[in-house]
Parts: C-alpha cells; sequence; structure tokens
C-alpha cells in the first residue's frame, strides 16, 4: 500500500470518527419564559449535562407575551427555532389536535405519569396522548401582609369576598408611605391583564359567549366586573398598574409595597423567601375571592413543556423533559435551595411528601385552589367552551390580546368602563362572526 493510500485512508477514518462525534452530540435550544422557577431550571442546566454530557443546552428566555408570540410564529411556521418549549394549558390541546407537538406517552418508567395531578394532566391530553409535561401548575390566590392586615383591624378569612378585599384594600393603603393595598394584573395579553379579569369575571357571573357564541361584553356581569376591578386599583392600586403583570408585581410585593396580590399560587415560594422578599415573615394565604355565586376568581393553569413536531433533535429533548418534570428534578432543587422552593402543582406525591408540607405553609391552600377550579364549567351559567381564565378556541389568543389593550388603557385612564366594554363587544363580535360562530 502506497503512503498517499494511507493518508488517505487514515483522513476518511479521522472524518468518519468526527462525524460519529457529531452525531453523538446533540444541540437542543430550549425556549421558556423569564418566570423565577424558569431561572431556577436554567441554573441547573449543569446537573442535566453531568447526567447527559452528550446533550447541549442553549436557553432562549423571553418576557411572558414575547415568548407566547415568537413561539405560536414558529410552530405555526414548522421552523424548527426551538427543540423544547414552554407553552400553557391554552395551547397544548389546541397544537396536539393539529399536529404540531409530540406525544410524549413514551417518556421513561423514572418519570410516572399516573402521579400528575388528573387536574394538570388532563389538560394537557388529547385522545389518550400527553402532549406537553407540566412544570409547574397553578391557580390563583391572595396573598397579603399580616402585619398590615393586624394594623388595619382586619383578619383575613380563609374564603373572602370581592367587598372584603375591598375593604381591606383602603384600610391598608398609605400611599405616602408607598404601601398600596392591593397589587392586580394590568399590563395587557390574553395571558396577562384578560388572565386575571376572566377569572375574575367568572365570580361575578360574567362569560365571554353565550351558549350560541355571542359575545357577553354588554352585559350587566361584565360592566360590575371592569367597573369593580377600575374603581379598586384607584382607589388602593399603586401608579402605573395598567403596565404591571405577573413580575411587576412580585417586585412590588417582595418590596413591600403591596398589602394583598391576587395572583398566581406559584408565587407563594418568592413571597416566602427571606432571600427575595422584604416582608416574608409576615405573609398569609387565602382563596381567591367571590361573589356568592359559586365560582371563585381563581383560575387553573400550567407552565409545560413540549416538543414541537419540527425539532430536529426530539430524543434529546424529551430526555430534558422527562429530567426538568420527573420527581428526581423535585429532588434537585430541594437539596439545593430546599422543600419550599420546589415547583408546585403538578404531583400528587409533592402534596403526600412531609417534607415538602413542612417547609411550604402555602402547600393546602395551592391544592386546594387547583382543585376548586373546574374548566368544564367556570361561570354562573352554562358556557360553550371549557377553560376558566381563557376560551379554549384557536382565535381567542389574538381576540382576548386586543381585549386586554383596550381594558388596559381604561385602567390608565383613557377611557370609561362603559366605553372599553363597548369596544371589546364590538370587536368580539366583528371577529366572532368572521371566523363562523
Amino acid at each position: 500500500m502506497s503512503r498517499n493510500t494511507v493518508l488517505r485512508a487514515s483522513s476518511a477514518l479521522a472524518l468518519c470518527i468526527v462525524a460519529a462525534s457529531a452525531t453523538a452530540q446533540d444541540t437542543i435550544t430550549i425556549a421558556t419564559v423569564n418566570n423565577g422557577d424558569m431561572i431556577r431550571m436554567q441554573g441547573l442546566t449543569e446537573v442535566f449535562n453531568e447526567a447527559h454530557p452528550d446533550i447541549t443546552v442553549e436557553w432562549v428566555t423571553l418576557e411572558e407575551n414575547v415568548l407566547r408570540q415568537n413561539v405560536t410564529t414558529d410552530i405555526a411556521q414548522g421552523g424548527g427555532q426551538y427543540d423544547v418549549i414552554t407553552i400553557g394549558t391554552y395551547e397544548v390541546p389546541i397544537w396536539g389536535e393539529r399536529g404540531w407537538l409530540l406525544s410524549l406517552n413514551d417518556l421513561g418508567d423514572d418519570y410516572n405519569i399516573d402521579d400528575l395531578l388528573p387536574a394538570i394532566r388532563g389538560g394537557l391530553t388529547v385522545d389518550g396522548n400527553l402532549y406537553a409535561s407540566p412544570f409547574y401548575g397553578e391557580s390563583s390566590m391572595v396573598m397579603y401582609r399580616t402585619d398590615l392586615m393586624e394594623a388595619a383591624g382586619l383578619e383575613m378569612p380563609d374564603a373572602p369576598s370581592w367587598e372584603f378585599i375591598r375593604e381591606a384594600a383602603i384600610a391598608m393603603t398609605d400611599r405616602e408611605a408607598g404601601v398600596y393595598g392591593v397589587c392586580l394584573r394590568g399590563k395587557p395579553g390574553w395571558g396577562e391583564n384578560m388572565a386575571f379579569l376572566t377569572a375574575m369575571s367568572n365570580s361575578f357571573g360574567a362569560r365571554w359567549f353565550d351558549e350560541d357564541w355571542t359575545p357577553q361584553f354588554d352585559s350587566e356581569a361584565w360592566s360590575d366586573t371592569l367597573t369593580f376591578y377600575l374603581d379598586l386599583l384607584e382607589q388602593a392600586g399603586p401608579p402605573g398598574a395598567a403596565n404591571n403583570g405577573f413580575n411587576e408585581n412580585l417586585a412590588l410585593f417582595q418590596q413591600g409595597n403591596c398589602g394583598m396580590w391576587i395572583d398566581a399560587t406559584v408565587a407563594a415560594s418568592f413571597v416566602t423567601n427571606p432571600d427575595d422578599s422584604e416582608v416574608a415573615d409576615s405573609i398569609g394565604f387565602a382563596l381567591a375571592p367571590d361573589n356568592g355565586l359559586g365560582p371563585r376568581g381563581n383560575w387553573l393553569w400550567a407552565w409545560s413543556l413540549a416538543v414541537p413536531a419540527s425539532s430536529d433533535a426530539p430524543e434529546a429533548a424529551m430526555t430534558f423533559i422527562e429530567w426538568a418534570t420527573g420527581p428526581g428534578y423535585a429532588e434537585i432543587v430541594a437539596d439545593r435551595e430546599g422543600w419550599a422552593n420546589v415547583p408546585p402543582g403538578t404531583r400528587t406525591s409533592l402534596y403526600e411528601n412531609p417534607a415538602y408540607l413542612e417547609a411550604a405553609p402555602f402547600a393546602q391552600m395551592t391544592l386546594d385552589s387547583i382543585l376548586s377550579a373546574d374548566p368544564t364549567s367556570p361561570t354562573v351559567d352554562p358556557v360553550p367552551y371549557t377553560g376558566v381564565q381563557f376560551v379554549a378556541i384557536p382565535e381567542f389568543a389574538g381576540l382576548a390580546t386586543e381585549v386586554g389593550q383596550i381594558f388596559s388603557s381604561a385602567l390608565a385612564g383613557q377611557m370609561s368602563a362603559e366605553d372599553a366594554l363597548a369596544q371589546a363587544q364590538d370587536l368580539a363580535t366583528e371577529e366572532m362572526d368572521a371566523a363562523g360562530y
């Protein structure tokens, strides 16, 4: 054999080795929201890499509204930009039915799919296929300053009414001291202010559509809902409330600027963490308010991880999801940051774990809130849709985003509640007619 032949053979062998190495090393891109639990997950990438050195993880972390827009555009176009996406209970059944997501039924035995809370698992399943795995599940509840409530001479009931919330918010407000009785979502977005307002409207007897899919923003119940919300924030809310979403209100509450905050149960671990919250030692919890009509003003949601059908590394993506949403992940977080900081609301076993129940004073209230939400019968009167803080139809995201902008403008003082509701009614009627409902 000539020297040139040997060199060519050696070069070919080297190329094969490089090619095999490249094939063995998968890179996955994960799109997620900039909430605290997801930031923590990103910080634990090295732990995942220790167990899976053949998978390189790249992160795209975005604000909630931007994440939704980017992920929706990419998956609808089959762009393949992401291998793992963070999506909610609204998108999963719609996208799964359209074939945009891969089934996760074949995650390993250690994943233990039967441990998932039925209320959460049901919202992520279509025709027997689990299309997304919940990273954390949530409802909403009242988080409040026990010291300010005591100073106001009031005692928070376990299940307060909206009228009590109004009374307490006004009593706790001290604008000169920078303390506002209540912080609520005002930032426009179907998953921001409209998630809160839709859940709130259920407890006032309002609904998005009647049984014939006729929009209902011209109803007395919606007028009562929006008027109460605007008046409450005007009397006892922080300045610039129209710009505040989950993260902005979290920061205000942790800094001691809010007497009460009605929002996602997942925030409980953040507001009680003394490393992050200036008021961690004086926090209480209660169910979301009601009006005595049956439904409470709480929602049901899960931020979940899914694999787009367009992913070019689906097996590696599923390996990451099994790691991040399996029961072993809770052990990792607990070992590093304590049981109170484990992602909540997804697994029955977590709420049977004495270590978690002892460390998390909000655990039972979180579970009770999740179990009390009914997506199949969310409001007082019958509706043709499922969903507590959303309507599970493809048109909802775009429509609710526009309605959210209208209601946020009303909160900013740019129009009255009456004008905002009239605009919402006209917009919803036009959109539903165009969609053929």
